[in-house]
């Protein structure tokens, strides 16, 4: 069993404009039924989302698939040998909130391209920044967190939030994320930077990859374009199927099987308090919900 009556599974995205088609929300109800879009106006913005999240549906866990927080394990600090570094992840939003202040849609163009903060990312046309590695990991995907190392070793393929270049990138999602975040302050909870309250509803980073993992999919078969192959992932969960029949975009898909998933998946403790959790990463790097 678990406390919460509803379910928001938000994709995200970090893309320049106001308005995104690679941003879906979708939602599961505890009581049962098929996950639901919500529909936006034509399509969502950030700043619809933070509106969304300002008004939620009483004991919701909103899963936002984003980066919560940047690495600071590996290095020791989220950018080690800068005298300004952030000592935890709420000053991390706040400082990237801050920067970007000027940017329009809740972007994060003004961080990446701060001559104290571009050293430490991959950017386009082959910029690496001479501290975008700190460690000796060989996929050459950048630095990870604790909890994307763990990903790896469960079969997911993850990047580093410090990645700003390809289809796989996850930097500006990550970074537009943690404007929303700042933002919301103290109204909504963030696990786990805040510990998990009794009661209320709470915002946890997801893993979309993850959940398809979870409903029979492979890594390489984790994006789903078809109301047929949707409907199959959501019967391995348990999940009543919806009607529909033909192509979905991917977004919406990722969306509806997340929702149904973390219907599935928040009353079990153990995804509360994986293994490697310590207080120092929780308040540092966060950490994704699901991940053991």
């Amino acid at each position: 069993m678990t406390r919460f009556r509803h379910f928001l599974a938000v994709d995200w995205s970090g893309a320049a404009g106001e308005r995104h088609k690679g941003i879906a929300l979708a939602i599961a109800e505890a009581r049962g039924g098929p996950p639901v879009l919500l529909p936006g106006r034509p399509s969502w913005s950030r700043t619809d989302v933070l509106a969304a999240s300002l008004d939620l549906p009483e004991d919701t866990l909103v899963g936002v698939d984003l980066g919560i927080s940047l690495p600071f394990a590996d290095c020791g600090a989220f950018f080690p040998g800068l005298p300004e570094s952030p000592p935890d992840a709420r000053s991390l939003w706040a400082l990237v909130d801050r920067v970007c202040a000027q940017d329009d849609h809740l972007a994060a163009s003004a961080f990446v391209d701060d001559p104290r903060f571009a050293p430490y990312f991959r950017r386009h046309g082959g910029r690496e920044g001479e501290r975008f590695r700190c460690d000796d990991a060989a996929h050459g995907r950048g630095r990870f967190r604790v909890t994307e190392a763990r990903q790896a070793e469960m079969g997911c393929k993850p990047y580093s939030n410090f990645n700003l270049v390809g289809a796989a990138q996850v930097g500006k999602s990550s970074l537009t994320g943690m404007r929303v975040l700042h933002r919301l302050g103290d109204r909504v909870p963030v696990w786990p930077v805040d510990p998990l309250p009794d009661s209320g509803s709470v915002i946890v980073e997801i893993y979309t990859a993850l959940a398809a993992l979870e409903a029979g999919r492979s890594a390489s078969r984790s994006k789903m374009r078809s109301y047929e192959e949707l409907n199959g992932a959501l019967a391995t969960l348990g999940s009543p199927t919806l009607a529909q029949t033909g192509p979905i975009d991917d977004h919406s898909a990722d969306a509806l099987l997340t929702a149904a998933w973390l219907r599935k998946v928040a009353g079990e403790p153990a995804r509360w308090n994986p293994a490697g959790l310590t207080p120092e990463i929780a308040h540092t790097e966060g950490w994704t919900f699901g991940v053991a």
